[in-house]
């Protein structure tokens, strides 16, 4: 059931929190093996084709509902908590925004909450789209 009740909450942006460019070399951090990096748009899409990957946008809800990335769930910068993100062991956790600067943020978050390397998407869905890969919208936005 708890489950049940975080999905309905990422999927609906109430559980999860904004993006400008982080290097991608690793970033300082807290925790030892935490590390931030990012991938190119091109790697994430053959992950996603791939089925290895949970995204988390960290957008607001109006962006994610105005155009995201398929399969992505809603985890707001501005409400962001680590600890609400789903980590699975199967699929890798990866975090994307507008251009990289918000998810860049929440990924160095994520990162020192689990003491491991967290990616985020190069240029986040400005790259994507740059690159004329799928987005979805809800309906409602258009």
């Amino acid at each position: 059931m708890r489950g049940a009740v975080l999905a309905i909450a990422l999927a609906t942006g109430a559980g999860l929190a904004a993006c400008a460019p982080v290097p991608a070399a690793e970033s300082a951090s807290a925790q030892p093996g935490a590390a931030v990096v990012t991938l190119p748009a091109a790697e994430l899409a053959a992950l996603m084709a791939a089925g290895d990957v949970v995204l988390i946008d960290v957008r607001t809800p109006a962006e994610f509902a105005e155009s995201r990335l398929p399969g992505a769930l809603n985890a707001p910068l501005g409400t962001f908590d680590p600890a609400s993100i789903p980590i699975e062991v199967e699929r890798e956790t990866i975090l994307y925004c507008g251009s990289s600067r918000r998810s860049g943020i929440a990924a160095t978050q994520l990162s020192e909450y689990l003491g491991t390397t967290v990616r985020h998407l190069e240029g986040g869905i400005q790259a994507w789209n740059a690159a004329g890969l799928e987005t979805i919208s809800d309906e409602s936005a258009q």
